[in-house]
């Protein structure tokens, strides 16, 4: 006969959580380095046409954006192509007033250097963008950029 008796329940060792705020501040601080915001919430239909000359641009940071396209909530704004502003559709009478604000936005050693890059539906008609050309060199905006995709060879 035993004087000793063992226990039934053996309780397991506790975790050890020293080190978890340091991996959770670890991962929240990569996360927020390599995460980019979305300024823009495009509000038309982007399906860029196709061309085979393409070139990146250099400083996207001194880019300005003119979406022009079908809306995509065609039953609340129509079927006609609309020009959009950062997040709101504008008229081509607005336009001088936007690259008035993005100049106010920047430095005043990169006003000069400020593209206006027009990303245009593929299916969109070229009036509205003569018509939005004609008032970016009525504003002073004279350098401009066509957005495209490139274009796969299927040889």
């Amino acid at each position: 006969m035993s004087r000793f008796k063992a226990k039934k329940t053996k309780e397991s060792p506790g975790i050890n959580t020293s080190s978890l705020p340091d991996i959770i501040f670890m991962l929240l601080f990569f996360f927020m380095v390599s995460t980019t915001m979305r300024e823009v919430t495009v509000r038309v239909k982007q399906k860029m046409p196709e061309a085979t000359e393409i070139q990146k641009l250099e400083r996207k940071s001194l880019v300005s954006f003119i979406y022009i396209g079908e809306p995509k909530n065609s039953k609340l704004y129509g079927t006609n192509a609309r020009i959009q502003l950062n997040d709101v559709f504008a008229n081509v009478d607005d336009i001088q007033e936007f690259v008035a604000q993005e100049r106010q936005a920047r430095d005043e050693a990169d006003r000069k250097l400020i593209t206006t890059s027009l990303k245009v539906d593929g299916d969109t008609k070229m009036g509205i963008v003569t018509d939005v050309k004609q008032e970016l060199r009525k504003a002073g905006a004279f350098k401009i950029n066509y957005s495209t995709r490139k274009k796969i060879d299927k040889n």
